[in-house]
């Protein structure tokens, strides 16, 4: 049977007065690729930003219920940001590597948590393995992570989101600006990391969500409309909303 690797109960988000999330309630599984789709808007990625607690840079920013990772509540006043953020990556929308070197961009995050200093090029060689760059770049590791192309540069931030080794990786529409062939090393990516990782991607893209995710997610207006297997909600979708989504025919 599956595990349940990251849940939320109950949840709703709101900032200031305005709901935007109203009592979500999923479960992402163990090594699998979720995808959350539906229209702009919908808080596809204001979802995603909670499970990392991203929103406590927000003031006005309110969450109740519950999103738990291994059961604990990832809000707990117990457990530290950098804890959560440790075991839940994130990679976002536009590649945003450091203005540093390509090596440095991922030996900063293990200093920071205080990885001994003979771990670190391993780990890098490693993160850049895993997230196949390092043919790429093994021989120029010095060189500033922006003279990367737009490829190079997002599968960077991937290498730099597991180099802490977590438990999930976060993606916020991560080939929204990259080439066919860009997108495509990424989602081959997707799909080898998730042997080691559980990951929640968001993505306009149905064609992309049905290539990589096991399970869908559809969001409409805050709400969570259905989840199921991506054959499913793709072919058989259970609600009209959804039925609408994903075959084009939407509002």
């Amino acid at each position: 049977m599956d595990k349940i690797k990251l849940s939320a109960h109950h949840m709703d988000l709101y900032f200031g007065n305005k709901q935007i999330l109203k009592q979500i309630n999923i479960d992402f599984l163990q090594n699998k690729v979720t995808a959350l789709i539906g229209p702009s808007g919908c808080g596809k990625s204001t979802l995603l930003r909670s499970f990392n607690r991203m929103h406590d840079l927000s003031p006005d920013a309110k969450i109740t219920g519950e999103i738990q990772l291994d059961s604990q509540d990832i809000y707990d006043h117990q457990l530290s940001v950098n804890e959560v953020r440790k075991r839940i990556g994130m990679v976002f929308q536009k590649a945003n590597p450091l203005p540093k070197s390509i090596f440095d961009n991922l030996a900063y995050p293990l200093r920071i948590h205080g990885f001994p200093r003979h771990e670190i090029p391993g780990l890098v060689q490693r993160a850049l393995e895993e997230s196949y760059l390092w043919d790429e770049v093994k021989d120029e590791l010095k060189k500033p992570a922006v003279k990367l192309s737009g490829g190079q540069q997002q599968r960077l931030c991937i290498a730099r989101a597991v180099v802490l080794r977590p438990e999930v990786i976060l993606m916020d529409e991560p080939c929204s600006a990259l080439d066919p062939i860009s997108t495509h090393k990424i989602e081959e990516l997707i799909l080898r990391l998730k042997s080691d990782y559980t990951i929640v991607i968001v993505t306009h893209n149905m064609q992309q969500a049905q290539r990589i995710s096991d399970k869908v997610a559809f969001m409409y207006l805050g709400e969570l409309v259905e989840y199921g297997d991506t054959e499913q909600v793709f072919h058989s979708p259970q609600q009209d909303l959804t039925k609408n989504y994903v075959t084009g025919h939407f509002g």
